[in-house]
């Protein structure tokens, strides 16, 4: 077996949990449950490591099955990687019954054309996801399997979810072979990048929950559970506005769990206004500026501002349309039209 396979099975195998390593390399499928017998999974990872590197030896592993491995390993931690979503474009023709065989045999061909020093592997999964990995070489060096590209794209559907840490110069190679492959015309990127590999399919799925439920608000209570002795207008009023809160933010987010998105981004273009004679500026170069939210889970912490009294309900339509247009980067710039000044909606 090469070196270089047996130190990136070794790598792959010391990233994964301790109690988790048995139960993966049974998925793997490479090693016999007899050889997985002698291993001892209770020593440190380095030993575990080394004795799989043996029984891969035993059984001449290559690039091939330490690839499997490796992608079987990102798709249950796929949360490690930033994933981006693209979609694909046809013209307008029906759609044609998808052939996983065609679709592999496409796919390399076009990659090989382009580039030579190229590794390809798939793996298939239970719910239409085929798993593209890629790892990417030049002319005169061979691939680099530590960093290499990996594409979840669901047959019969215009989506494909990307991570990479290649160069930008294989990206147009790598969506150009999967619209080949696939038999579209086009592909774009759709602005909507998150760790949570799961909420991007919900959001293009639409697949997360609208479904709305009945909130009862809990009475104000002092120290004693006795209701505080105020103004009934004032009780009232607060519990009204309390009730008109709710009721916008489940009209807004419903009341099902969010899709996990760990930021937004907008990126602001304004003209300054000012009168020609005052001379402010001599150039009339706009204003850039750049605003990011970000939270471990942005959705949610967006619907909780308006509940927790920390901004006014409804939110701005720039935070609550995220998962409606499926994107979370804007580009915010003037109306270019006879029109006031104003700002162009994402």
């Amino acid at each position: 077996m090469d070196e270089t396979v047996a130190e990136y099975i070794r790598r792959t195998v010391l990233k994964i949990p301790r109690g988790e390593i048995k139960s993966m390399l049974q998925k793997w499928g490479f090693l016999s449950e007899a050889q997985l017998q002698t291993i001892n999974f209770h020593q440190v990872k380095d030993n575990v490591s080394q004795e799989v590197v043996h029984l891969c030896e035993e059984n001449s592993a290559d690039i091939k099955q330490a690839a499997v491995l490796d992608i079987i390993y990102n798709h249950i931690y796929s949360n490690k990687r930033m994933w981006s979503v693209y979609q694909m474009q046809k013209t307008g023709e029906e759609p044609e019954i998808f052939d996983l065989h065609s679709f592999k045999k496409k796919f390399k061909r076009r990659l090989l054309s382009a580039l030579e020093n190229v590794t390809i592997n798939f793996r298939e999964y239970e719910d239409n996801a085929i798993w593209i990995r890629v790892a990417w070489g030049t002319p005169y060096t061979k691939p680099n399997q530590y960093k290499p590209s990996y594409v979840v794209y669901h047959s019969q559907t215009p989506y494909v979810f990307i991570s990479t840490s290649m160069f930008k110069s294989n990206l147009p190679l790598l969506c150009q072979a999967l619209v080949v492959a696939s038999s579209y015309r086009d592909i774009r990127e759709m602005e909507l990048r998150s760790h949570s590999l799961n909420s991007l399919k919900d959001i293009v799925f639409k697949r997360y929950s609208q479904h709305f439920q009945t909130h009862c608000p809990r009475p104000i209570q002092d120290r004693s559970g006795v209701l505080e002795s105020a103004d009934l207008r004032i009780i009232q009023e607060n519990k009204s506005e309390k009730e008109r809160i709710q009721r916008v933010t489940r009209e807004i987010f419903g009341d099902g769990p969010q899709p996990q998105l760990e930021f937004a981004q907008y990126k602001l273009e304004t003209m300054f206004k000012s009168d020609p004679t005052m001379e402010v500026l001599d150039k009339k170069e706009p204003f850039r500026c750049l605003v990011k939210f970000s939270s471990p889970h942005l959705l949610e912490s967006l619907r909780s501002l308006a509940l927790a009294g920390m901004a006014d309900a409804p939110l701005s339509p720039l935070l609550t349309c995220i998962t409606e247009k499926a994107r979370n980067n804007f580009k915010i710039k003037e109306k270019k039209s006879s029109f006031p000044e104003g700002f162009v909606s994402p």
